[in-house]
């Protein structure tokens, strides 16, 4: 057990320095992303040293079970590309361009506009999705009208990962979560809705309260309008989106695995943009752009991570951790310790760990919902705590913003922890 933990420990340790001081690998004019380079490292070492039992980690590799990475992967990548579509296609800048253009020279109102829009549209795709579309577009924005664009950025940023809660498809690790315990769509629903609203409108409460005092200048410049160019496209994307979000509804009355619905529809929209190309001899810069911005590091990253768990597991650690938390109380324990877990090593690993230990623990969906609701907000209280954190951190350096830790803590401490209580609270009178 002390090999397997130490090796792991290492691993999620050098993966924060990582993360923090060189999250880019250079090989010549190719950057890789740090994080997945270190915990492929680390499981490798593992299976290397002989810690893991190899049949027993085959086997769970590829099980016909809900807790299968690789049908997860399968999920999640599908829809990430029926959102990535519609956003190589300008979708989510022209919803934002109508939305913000009418805000008619207010700040205030811009910045509740803005939170509504992100809001909504997370629900319908993903938190990395929008926090990739919207980062950009605010800080063109905030530029050209002369503004100033941290309140903006942080609106977007807690809406993204406050409303991905909602539905099971916001975020990778709500899907590994509910379905590793055999929730469906619907019954995710029935419990997330009313944390998720209590959650949106606590953090929003407070976002205003920590930047009212910015918002009340006024705007110089409007920002310019952004144009739709292939609507047929659009049509195509939009209508399979809508499809399969109806199916991931229905799929547990018509006993349709989510992991293929999702998959059926990104291969359809494959199939039909293609073909309309080829009609229409063009280039498919759509699809091209899938392909390019597909979160392919998701795929060593969680193999990686679901290795490392696997053998803990078989070490008997989470057996530990389980009695640690125990089962009274489950909702305030299993959300708080899921909350400060995704700042120490990332919500999805920290998923695929929690998934492990609640089994052991019996602690049930109320442990389940808790944990989904500390893996999303545990998002927004350090860099570390999600992969959206890294993505936006990232595109805020490109423009030459600065959005670091300390940034990061003030915003989690005034806004991450009340939203979490909010949260939790309502949860407990749910469940």
């Amino acid at each position: 057990m002390v090999v397997s933990v130490v090796i792991c420990a290492l691993t999620v340790a050098v993966m924060i320095f990582g993360v923090l001081f060189f999250p880019k690998i250079r090989i010549g004019k190719i950057g890789i992303d740090s994080y997945w380079v270190i915990a492929l490292a680390g499981a490798c070492v593992l299976l290397a040293s002989g810690q893991a039992d190899l049949p027993a980690l085959g086997r769970a590799l590829v099980e016909d079970s809900a807790v299968n990475p690789l049908k997860i992967l399968a999920l999640f990548l599908s829809m990430t590309v029926l959102s990535v579509f519609l956003d190589e296609l300008g979708f989510f800048r022209f919803l934002a361009s109508v939305a913000l253009r009418r805000a008619r020279g207010g700040q205030k109102r811009l910045f509740f506009l803005l939170y509504l829009m992100v809001s909504v549209l997370t629900v319908f795709t993903s938190n990395d999705v929008i926090i990739l579309s919207f980062t950009p577009f605010i800080c063109y924005f905030a530029k050209n009208a002369k503004i100033d664009p941290m309140p903006y950025l942080a609106a977007e940023f807690v809406a993204a990962n406050t409303w991905s809660m909602a539905l099971l498809i916001g975020n990778p690790t709500n899907i590994y979560l509910a379905t590793a315990y055999g929730v469906d769509f619907l019954s995710y629903l029935k419990v997330s809705i009313l944390p998720t609203v209590a959650a949106g409108c606590v953090a929003l409460g407070m976002l205003y309260l920590l930047f009212r005092k910015r918002l009340s200048a006024p705007i110089e410049e409007e920002g310019e309008p952004v144009s739709l160019t292939e609507k047929p496209l659009l049509w195509i994307g939009v209508l399979h989106l809508g499809v399969c979000t109806v199916l991931l509804a229905a799929g547990s009355y018509l006993h349709l695995e989510m992991w293929l619905v999702a998959l059926c529809s990104a291969g359809s929209l494959f199939v039909c943009s293609a073909g309309y190309a080829l009609v229409r001899r063009r280039k498919p810069r759509a699809l091209l752009g899938c392909l390019k911005r597909a979160p392919y590091q998701l795929v060593p990253f969680m193999l990686s991570m679901f290795v490392m768990i696997v053998v803990l597991g078989q070490k008997g650690v989470t057996s530990a951790l389980g009695e640690f938390l125990g089962t009274e109380a489950s909702v305030p324990k299993y959300g708080v310790a899921s909350f400060f877990a995704s700042n120490l090593i990332n919500n999805i690993p920290m998923s695929v760990l929690f998934a492990s230990v609640i089994g052991e623990a019996g602690a049930g969906l109320p442990a389940v919902f808790a944990t989904v609701i500390g893996s999303n907000l545990g998002a927004f209280f350090t860099p570390v705590g999600a992969l959206a954190g890294l993505m936006f951190g990232s595109i805020l350096r490109g423009h030459g913003l600065k959005f670091g830790y300390k940034e990061f803590l003030k915003l989690g401490v005034t806004v991450a922890l009340p939203t979490l209580a909010a949260a939790l609270g309502v949860l407990w009178l749910v469940v």
